[in-house]
């Protein structure tokens, strides 16, 4: 392991290349295992993410030529015919896999213990939360696990239709009560003026009613 990148390999080297089966640690906790040539990613290799999602894909020359992901719970990603939580089977892949809750339990993410708590404005994706405005997708304790990647703007797309969305909720939900508005609060003055006048008026008529 490096000392200053944080990035290290473990495995075989020939002429001091990474050779055969090997596992090489990146910076940001992602792993790949799998196999090396003269240093290079080359054939059969995963990319293992921090949280646990997977890429199984063959390599060329430290180049992808065709993979599949796998999320955490082994869901595997449709890019073209995504047909996991749709309008006609709304299940959560735990429910798939591990059968239906029983009544006053049911799942409301993919999560068999409940949801996480996220940011209001965020997105719940899974292994962490996607923050637009950032465009940065963080792990539950708020450290940064990645940017996104490929094609970003088909990703947050595909994160805003499909992941759970925590809404921004206001503050003060007196904010348009005027308070720093000059004119507004010269009508409610008034207006408590007047009705503190009516209020009188009223109370002096039931007294003249009493006599």
């Amino acid at each position: 392991m490096s000392r200053w990148s944080k990035s290290g390999y473990e495995g075989p080297k020939e002429n001091g290349w990474p050779q055969g089966k090997g596992k090489y640690t990146f910076p940001n906790g992602t792993i790949y295992e799998g196999n090396f040539d003269k240093g290079e990613f080359h054939g059969d290799g995963v990319l293992i993410y921090p949280k646990k999602g997977r890429y199984v894909a063959k390599w060329d020359r430290g180049k992808m030529i065709e993979g599949k992901y796998f999320f955490y719970d082994e869901l595997e990603y449709q890019k073209d015919e995504w047909e996991y939580c749709t309008l006609t089977d709304r299940r959560f892949y735990t429910e798939i896999t591990k059968g239906l809750r029983p009544d006053g339990l049911t799942l409301i993410t993919n999560d068999i213990n409940g949801i996480k708590q996220i940011p209001e404005g965020t997105y719940d994706i899974g292994d962490g939360y996607y923050d637009p405005g950032n465009k940065a997708i963080y792990d539950y304790n708020g450290n940064v696990l990645r940017e996104l990647e490929e094609e970003p703007e088909e990703s947050e797309k595909w994160i805003k239709d499909k992941c759970r969305y925590n809404p921004n909720v206001l503050e003060d939900q007196f904010h348009l009560n005027g308070e720093n508005d000059k004119i507004i609060q010269k009508i409610m003055l008034n207006s408590g003026s007047r009705g503190a006048k009516e209020t009188e008026l009223k109370k002096a008529d039931e007294e003249l009613k009493q006599e």
